[in-house]
């Protein structure tokens, strides 16, 4: 198998490290050679926050160039647009309609883009955007987020849901499991 690329884009503070975790365990568990390369960016002041997951019979490096990746799951709307050069022809963006602003849009310096799903998609691009945040809190927690991104990421991806809860079980904390899983089949069944 030629070796598939994931890019997890976001917010420092979203949980995109955790998300990574479990994706690489999850296709760890299938028997694929995983990379997993976390690109810290501010992380810690609410800066883009970047993680490249390669998965395939034998993975060389953990970097994804543009061009490259198969995937792009987004935090944050902007963080999709940001990230789009990355994306391979036929790619898919899964992403969370959520904004948060950035500094410069904080400080009155810049306004936030509008229409940013239909301006990725007049670029060319496949994108899958939810409401990722109402999903979390129906689920009981606001930061579950990332967990009810990788359910809809799970859409595309032909490996049992039993594999996805393992791996949910292994990287998730027992007190929050529930609440996680739950997340992870709104973000699955969401339309």
């Amino acid at each position: 198998m030629d070796t598939k690329n994931i890019m997890i884009v976001g917010v420092g503070g979203q949980g995109s490290l955790l998300a990574s975790k479990i994706l690489g365990h999850l296709l760890l568990s299938q028997g694929y050679d995983v990379k997993v390369s976390e690109v810290h960016g501010m992380s810690q002041r609410g800066g883009s926050v970047v993680t490249y997951v390669r998965y395939g019979d034998k993975v060389y490096s953990p970097v994804i160039d543009k061009g490259e990746a198969d995937y792009i799951v987004s935090f944050e709307i902007l963080e999709a647009a940001r990230w789009l050069s990355y994306l391979k022809k036929d790619g898919q963006i899964v992403t969370n309609t959520q904004q948060i602003d950035p500094m410069p849009v904080i400080t009155g310096a810049a306004e936030y883009p509008s229409d940013l799903a239909d301006k990725i998609k007049s670029a060319g691009a496949k994108i899958d955007a939810i409401d990722c945040l109402s999903a979390a809190k129906e689920a009981g927690s606001a930061k579950a987020v990332n967990i009810v991104l990788l359910g809809r990421l799970s859409h595309y991806f032909d490996i049992p849901e039993e594999a996805w809860m393992a791996s949910l079980e292994a990287n998730v904390p027992a007190k929050f499991l529930e609440k996680n899983k739950k997340a992870f089949e709104l973000g699955k069944h969401s339309a």
